[in-house]
């Protein structure tokens, strides 16, 4: 168990100080900004932007970087360029969830699936990227359909943000960009993460050591992440693996996925993993239709991860209203295309 979860959480940690540091060099604002000012004032342009950027951004530093720190930078924006905000807010929430089947480090529960990948002799990113591209394309369609009458608005194009220090926000960006080859390069990816961490920290340590402080740290999630594996190995070292294995079934992918996409939204999609990774672990189709009801069948419920929960803390503090039943018949519309099409893909 140990030698499992230890380069989980190094990767946890190491990932989570980059994000905050680079969020400080305010890369993520300027990219937002620019990305306002390369619109050239038509939201629909603007959109598809912030689409390429929610997607980079969960892809290479983790769904958790998406919804927790590009959500205000862009309802900021859209409040500054008075574009309705939910068209922003979804896109980043839904996005983070849907966009982090492509890498193992894309999302907590990609980095647990790698050891069962590699004991079945087949590379994570092999069986990945057509589930992968298929539940991006889809999320944006449908995200285009339900805030349709937002796309055609225009708004000012605003001045290009300046940078109170180059160094911090190009040496940050050069990390930021630097790791998304280094995570497909088949080295462990804590190592990189790790790397990368200490350089900013580096950086900061001289061109602004007020910054680094020990909240930088992700204590609480890595508490959490700690006692949701005690707690899911001892249910099932009590019966929860047979459960689990007659509701999943042992042959519909399908099936299977609806199983912890339900198991996720109703206790959140880690636990929902772990509890049902013994059922998956002899295929690496069912591994992924496992990683696709946990990652994009999430979608129904404000607790469904983590990385939902803070996005709607983050919501609130921007005065943006989310409310469970808006979230909720929102995903119903979303969750059952985004899995069904995405196990459709795995097989095609």
């Amino acid at each position: 168990m140990v030698e499992r979860i230890a380069p989980v959480l190094v990767f946890l940690i190491a990932v989570t100080v980059i994000a905050e540091l680079a969020d400080q060099a305010k890369v993520f604002d300027v990219a937002a900004r620019e990305a306002a000012h390369l619109a050239r004032g038509r939201v629909w342009r603007l959109w598809l932007l912030v689409v390429a950027l929610a997607t980079g951004l969960t892809i290479v530093l983790s769904l958790d970087t998406c919804a927790v720190l590009l959500t205000p930078v862009v309802l900021s924006m859209a409040r500054q360029l008075n574009i309705p905000p939910k068209l922003f807010a979804f896109t980043t929430v839904w996005l983070a969830g849907t966009a982090s089947l492509l890498l193992p480090v894309s999302n907590l529960t990609n980095l647990l699936a790698v050891q069962p990948f590699r004991e079945l002799g087949v590379s994570y990113l092999s069986v990945s990227w057509r589930p992968a591209i298929a539940s991006i394309v889809i999320t944006v369609l449908v995200l285009a359909a339900l805030f349709h009458r937002d796309l055609p608005r225009t708004y000012d194009v605003p001045p290009t943000p300046g940078v109170e220090d180059k160094v911090l926000f190009w040496g940050a960006t050069a990390v930021c960009v630097l790791l998304g080859p280094a995570f497909v390069s088949g080295v462990q990816v804590a190592w990189p993460a790790s790397i990368g961490a200490l350089v900013l920290v580096g950086l900061f340590a001289v061109r602004r050591r007020s910054a680094l402080k020990w909240s930088l740290i992700p204590v609480k999630l890595v508490v959490t992440v700690v006692v949701l594996f005690t707690v899911v190995g001892f249910l099932s070292s009590h019966g929860l693996e047979d459960v689990l294995r007659r509701v999943a079934g042992t042959t519909s992918e399908l099936r299977l996925s609806a199983t912890a996409a339900v198991g996720a939204n109703l206790f959140d999609n880690l636990p929902a993993y772990l509890a049902m990774e013994p059922v998956a672990s002899n295929s690496p189709h069912r591994m992924l239709a496992l990683l696709i009801g946990v990652n994009c069948g999430c979608l129904l419920t404000l607790w469904g991860s983590l990385a939902t929960l803070l996005w709607r803390a983050r919501c609130d503090a921007a005065r943006v209203q989310i409310s469970w039943w808006s979230f909720l018949w929102r995903g119903l519309i979303l969750t059952p295309l985004v899995v069904t099409g995405a196990v459709l893909a795995l097989n095609g």
